[in-house]
């Protein structure tokens, strides 16, 4: 989404959570990208959308999809912070968010050490906004294997623009191509992202998820023996390192080598407040670290982003310090 963005640019694929019925209709993007119809039902609250189970922090064993119904992963064993240092964060994390607005939580998973973390300890999802446009990316390269071929050039172009401008119409077409929320449903169950439900219909920015789902569908598309091919994880990795430098915030203000993708939007389910989001593979201090923040009912982006990074900050600092 470019910077800026008012409410009405937010309806656009589905982005904005919706309390009214919409009337399908055909939008033609400006970039060329082409909409289909909007359905005409608007998605329910996001806590309906997905099961209350809590996910743990832990991306687990990378796996190539299995058919449907198959156990798509196998969990290592879970490694955790150190007691004393886990404790500081909570703290830390407490402090700082009782002096905010709205709420946030994080995951990290710390891929040189395989250790990880997640905050707070409950359970109501978040809504994704763009960076479900990650989560598009992934079941788009996987559909291109399955198929036994490479992104065309058409293809290349929409992922592109969905990835480094952040361009929810390409989004939408892509979307589409995968099946839509059957097809990304199908494809994130398989790899083991068991807490993700697609938005309804075609609204997949109003996809509910946790930031551990999120860490983990960072670390199936980037992991080296993961589903994704060599070449695929380059191009992928390549889009996130090169995004728009008026989107690189969140995550990307943190790490020294940044991959990311952010989402935000103003929620109508939320009383226009606003959710902020930022997924992204940092390194930091000899560790690579996978990390998601996701957060809502902000006053104004701005807020949201600030949030977002000292959040972001206190979680690097808790995993790069070398005192236990």
């Amino acid at each position: 989404m470019p910077p800026g963005f008012g409410m009405a640019a937010a309806r656009l694929a589905g982005m904005r959570v919706r309390r009214i019925w919409l009337i399908g209709v055909l939008l033609v993007a400006s970039s060329g990208c082409a909409v289909a119809a909007l359905p005409p039902a608007g998605p329910p609250s996001v806590s309906d959308l997905v099961a209350r189970e809590l996910p743990g922090p832990w991306p687990g064993a990378s796996t190539k999809l299995g058919p449907p119904g198959a156990e798509a992963a196998t969990r290592p064993e879970k490694r955790v912070l150190p007691v004393e240092r886990r404790r500081r964060l909570d703290r830390a994390l407490e402090r700082y968010l009782a002096t905010r607005p709205g709420r946030a939580a994080v995951a990290v998973y710390d891929r040189t050490t395989a250790t990880g973390y997640a905050f707070p300890t409950e359970r109501e999802p978040f809504m994704l906004a763009s960076v479900a446009k990650v989560d598009i990316l992934l079941a788009l390269l996987l559909r291109t294997q399955q198929e036994g071929r490479r992104l065309d050039g058409y293809e290349r172009t929409l992922a592109a623009r969905m990835i480094r401008y952040s361009d929810n119409d390409c989004a939408h077409e892509l979307y589409l191509t995968i099946g839509g929320r059957r097809g990304l449903s199908e494809v994130l169950g398989r790899l083991g992202v068991r807490h993700t439900r697609p938005g309804p219909g075609l609204y997949w920015g109003a996809t509910p998820s946790h930031p551990s789902d999120q860490v983990m569908v960072l670390e199936r598309l980037t992991a080296p023996d993961g589903p994704v091919s060599a070449a695929n994880r380059r191009y992928a990795l390549g889009l996130m390192t090169t995004v728009a430098p008026a989107q690189a915030w969140g995550v990307g203000s943190v790490g020294e080598r940044v991959a990311v993708k952010n989402g935000w939007l103003p929620a109508e389910a939320h009383d226009g407040r606003w959710t902020v989001n930022s997924l992204g593979r940092l390194t930091v201090g000899g560790h690579e670290l996978l990390m998601a923040v996701l957060s809502e009912r902000s006053p104004d982006m701005s807020t949201g982003i600030a949030t977002v990074e000292e959040v972001a900050r206190l979680a690097v600092q808790a995993f790069t310090r070398q005192n236990t």
